[in-house]
């Protein structure tokens, strides 16, 4: 016969263990944007499964998340313009800090921005720009110094572009000499009116992996991903990257979580794992991108930390405007994104 001290330790440990094996996550993030092995490492510590699927862009992601009203996802990863639009319109959820052990090792700097005063609702996972990748093989890296000479006609059919909105308008933002987060409509109309005349050069559109094409050697020259180029050169030094003379894109990409999530719990065990200086230093050897996390940047080594491609020089960040959010004037700027997608 068993003692009931014993019975009653049973079931609460079948109770414990029930509800353990019932604890998950559901992230929803971009494509090759968290090694691997880091989720598979988080799903053995805690015992939490992760349903992970991914996203080609912002706008995709966005327009998922408002149209199942936050509800779905535990943890997504937006850029911070989106972070900031999310927020207002109710989308996100405020993040619990005292469950995040490894707030600390974020770098001052990219924290407390305007997107999201006092990081209230987001934090930093990867930061990085967007410029112009070359492949040397075919073309002279000394001789691209700057969008403009995407728009030379010798380029016909063979330019790659990143499938982002606010990336490509960026480009023909900076190269008229206007700030990447313009609202003003005639100054996104000039940009629309450049971006015209640059499509007969355009050959591809990439969502997921701009590298990609490059290894290829479908196109050898467009725009890139800082961390796409890392990823890149493991395999091929040929590839270079270019910081175009008007301005590279910059860009912050945080966790946030939003307002249906319903593994709140686990959302904050994850975020909090993914701040930890280790599993920073391996997603920077990974996948390239910088990270926000000053702990883990000071475990890499110091080619990794010297690599201007990673972390800019002063003099680079000296002169960077990151995205940020520019409410309605994103309709304008999607009207007319969807008139250069269709050719009209």
């Amino acid at each position: 016969m068993i003692k009931l001290p014993a019975l009653l330790a049973a079931v609460l440990m079948a109770m414990s263990t029930a509800l353990h094996a019932e604890e998950k996550l559901v992230v929803y993030n971009w494509a090759e944007y968290i090694p691997e092995s880091t989720v598979a490492d988080f799903e053995k510590e805690t015992g939490i499964k992760v349903e992970y699927s991914t996203y080609e862009n912002n706008e995709v992601m966005y327009s998922k998340i408002k149209l199942q009203k936050g509800k779905g996802y535990d943890i997504v990863v937006p850029s911070a313009y989106l972070v900031s639009k999310m927020r207002q319109e109710g989308l996100l959820q405020k993040i619990d800090k005292t469950k995040l052990t490894n707030l600390k090792n974020l770098s001052p700097d990219l924290l407390d921005k305007p997107y999201d005063p006092g990081n209230g609702y987001s934090l930093p996972y990867l930061w990085g720009s967007t410029g112009i990748g070359v492949n040397s093989k075919e073309i002279d890296p000394s001789t691209i110094t700057s969008w403009a000479d995407l728009w030379d006609e010798k380029w016909q059919g063979k330019l790659l572009l990143t499938d982002d909105v606010r990336e490509v308008f960026h480009m023909a933002l900076k190269k008229n000499g206007f700030s990447t987060n313009s609202t003003n409509p005639d100054e996104v109309k000039v940009a629309y009116e450049d971006l015209q005349k640059l499509m007969p050069n355009v050959l591809v559109f990439n969502a997921d992996a701009p590298r990609e094409p490059f290894m290829a050697g479908d196109v050898n020259l467009g725009m890139i991903w800082s961390g796409e180029v890392i990823m890149a050169q493991a395999d091929n030094p040929d590839i270079h990257y270019v910081f175009p003379k008007e301005g590279a894109g910059f860009w912050v990409d945080s966790f946030v979580i939003p307002v249906g999530a319903e593994n709140v719990e686990s959302a904050h065990k994850f975020i909090d794992y993914m701040l930890r200086p280790e599993v920073g230093q391996k997603v920077v050897e990974e996948l390239g991108y910088s990270t926000p996390n000053a702990a883990a940047k000071a475990l890499l080594s110091e080619e990794l930390q010297n690599n201007p491609v990673i972390f800019p020089s002063a003099e680079i960040m000296k002169t960077a405007e990151f995205q940020n959010d520019i409410g309605d004037a994103m309709k304008l700027y999607d009207g007319y994104w969807e008139k250069l997608k269709t050719g009209e």
